[in-house]
């Protein structure tokens, strides 16, 4: 059979490979960021006695993590002055911070990094292999 570097179809998949991947990074525009508002405006809610301290409970844990507790100690925010500026927020905007603290989004554990890594090392070793001739497809 043909070694797979000779087969008819190697060099137009290549050349549009490169193509296609100069054409999205050239075009990709830059990472951006913005500010979520604190309140949106427009919108008034409610919100009772019972309802903020559930709030304040649910955004008390949420400090308590050691990441993000770590993360406030590193801007110089002690963990009463963080309870503090918390206090001192209108009943939507604790609403409104309880409410989007299930929605943070946690960062990917080591393991899941580690296997990746393995893949792409491997597929990286079996595709030199390849180029060098070593192993032939059938």
């Amino acid at each position: 059979m043909k070694n797979i570097l000779h087969a008819f179809y190697v060099r137009p998949l290549t050349v549009s490979l490169i193509v296609a991947l100069l054409t999205i990074s050239t075009f990709a525009g830059p990472a951006e960021a913005m500010f979520i508002p604190a309140a949106p405006q427009g919108e008034s809610t409610a919100v009772d006695s019972s309802t903020r301290v559930a709030d304040l409970m649910k955004i008390q844990i949420a400090l308590e993590s050691k990441i993000i507790s770590q993360r406030l100690m590193d801007y110089g925010l002690t963990p009463e002055e963080t309870m503090a500026r918390v206090n001192t927020l209108s009943d939507e905007q604790i609403h409104q911070l309880a409410a989007h603290t299930d929605s943070l989004q946690a960062g990917g554990d080591a393991l899941s990094f580690i296997i990746g890594a393995v893949i792409v090392a491997l597929l990286v070793v079996l595709l030199i292999y390849l180029v060098q001739g070593r192993i032939q497809i059938k």
